[in-house]
């Protein structure tokens, strides 16, 4: 498949107003996304498990070819979660903390990724499954916690792939990076790198690429505001980015070296804000020399 370049989600708010043409409904929008793009994160699996017949709408309104990379319940990805947060018939015999905070333990992991691997069975079923993203919270810190936590995850899931992005610093230090690596290809999960803000906070990870599963690659870029993404409280203000030209051939270069080691790569823009991400990833996709699909409606993006 080569390089693969889509956007966090095809309905975040930060865009759905400024990228899609004006009374577009909803359920359309996805097919719309569709003719531009040749795949996406689904965001909304983050929080909630999808119904089947939900799913089954994803494949039918996009072509032979489409994918997704699915990211996990917020619960398995260690994320604060509400008990409404789960299947209705999981909740009765969760645990929950004074907070009202779901505790997870390996029943309700077990359970959980069930109900998610029968929700997304009609994406496995027409081959449109990419990958399962586990984007882990910041407080999954290597001082706290070990990689094996995360084993019995990787291998209900399997055989399909699992995409593992850490977001505390210290799984990258010099003496802990290159075990992080090797557990993730022992395991036959993809190391997710990252395009983030300049800075050597313990929430922003370093520019680090690497090829833990074979045939798989992924690169999620999460804009360069370092103020925003430490301090803001909403999805703009942390990811919001205008990419420049110059800063998307730097990404550009990073695909293609790892298109040349595992073949097919994953890249996926996170700069919510406004219409930033489809913007830039339809850039990425020229620089590329793919075709970016049907021009935006009038008065939508304006193309570099």
């Amino acid at each position: 498949m080569g390089i693969v370049v889509g956007t966090s989600s095809w309905a975040d708010p930060g865009f759905v107003e400024k990228w899609y043409p004006p009374g577009l409904a909803a359920r359309d929008r996805l097919g719309w996304y569709a003719e531009r793009f040749e795949g996406v994160e689904v965001n909304s699996t983050f929080y909630a498990i999808p119904g089947r017949a939900t799913v089954e709408r994803w494949v039918a309104v996009t072509p032979v070819g489409f994918t997704f990379d699915v990211k996990l319940h917020r619960l398995l990805s260690r994320h604060a979660a509400p008990l409404d947060s789960l299947p209705p018939d999981l909740r009765d015999g969760a645990a929950t903390t004074g907070r009202g905070r779901v505790a997870l333990d390996a029943r309700l992991e077990g359970a959980l990724v069930d109900a998610l691997l029968e929700a997304v069975e009609p994406l496995a079923a027409a081959d449109r499954l990419a990958s399962f993203l586990l984007q882990l919270s910041p407080a999954f810190a290597p001082r706290e916690h070990a990689l094996d936590e995360l084993a019995p995850l990787v291998e209900r899931l399997a055989p399909h792939p699992v995409a593992i992005e850490l977001r505390h610093r210290g799984w990258t230090r010099p003496k802990r990076l290159q075990p992080t690596l090797d557990w993730l290809a022992d395991h036959g999960a993809a190391w997710v790198g990252v395009d983030a803000p300049p800075g050597d906070q313990i929430t922003i990870m370093p520019p680090i690429d690497a090829v833990t599963r074979p045939g798989l690659a992924y690169l999620r870029a999460h804009g360069r505001n370092t103020d925003g993404y430490l301090r803001g409280r909403t999805v703009a203000e942390r990811f919001g980015w205008r990419y420049s030209d110059a800063e998307l051939e730097e990404i550009r270069a990073r695909a293609v070296e790892l298109e040349e080691r595992a073949g097919d790569v994953r890249v996926m823009f996170n700069n919510n804000a406004d219409d930033d991400a489809p913007t830039a990833a339809r850039q990425f996709r020229q620089l590329l020399g793919q075709n970016p699909g049907p021009p935006p409606e009038a008065g939508q993006i304006a193309m570099g």
